[in-house]
């Protein structure tokens, strides 16, 4: 049998602000807090979950692995709004002028994009 993922885990300074970060993109809730670990999820037993993990220094280069997001029951650019009024921060990571997605990162700097086509987009293309 195959592994499963379990839980993404993402390294933060100060792992409250980007667990709230993250919980309030994906409407989940804090599911366990540990000294320096906070999991993340959504309601139910469903996974993966997100540990957001206490480290003591600060992002330094680009992301090896991130999210990629698609819009769900909004448009692409009200996704983009919804999310830089979360915290998120327009950055720029080479992707050149002519991408069709936004590179953002979340309060800590970590990376991910929004893409251009949203969840329904997908499932009518």
């Amino acid at each position: 049998m195959p592994s499963q993922l379990a839980s993404i885990a993402i390294d933060a300074i100060n792992p409250r602000v980007v667990a709230d970060f993250w919980c309030a993109v994906f409407g989940w809730h804090i599911l366990e807090e540990d000294t320096g670990i906070i999991s993340i999820g959504p309601h139910g037993k469903a996974y993966p979950t997100i540990d957001v993990i206490a480290v003591p220094e600060r992002k330094t280069v680009k992301n090896r692995m991130h999210f990629d997001l698609r819009a769900n029951g909004t448009s692409t650019a009200e996704e983009l709004e919804r999310l830089l009024a979360l915290g998120a921060e327009r950055t720029d990571v080479g992707q050149g002028p002519d991408v069709s997605w936004v590179v953002l990162a979340d309060p800590e700097g970590n990376e991910f994009c929004l893409l251009s086509r949203s969840v329904q987009d997908v499932d009518q293309g």
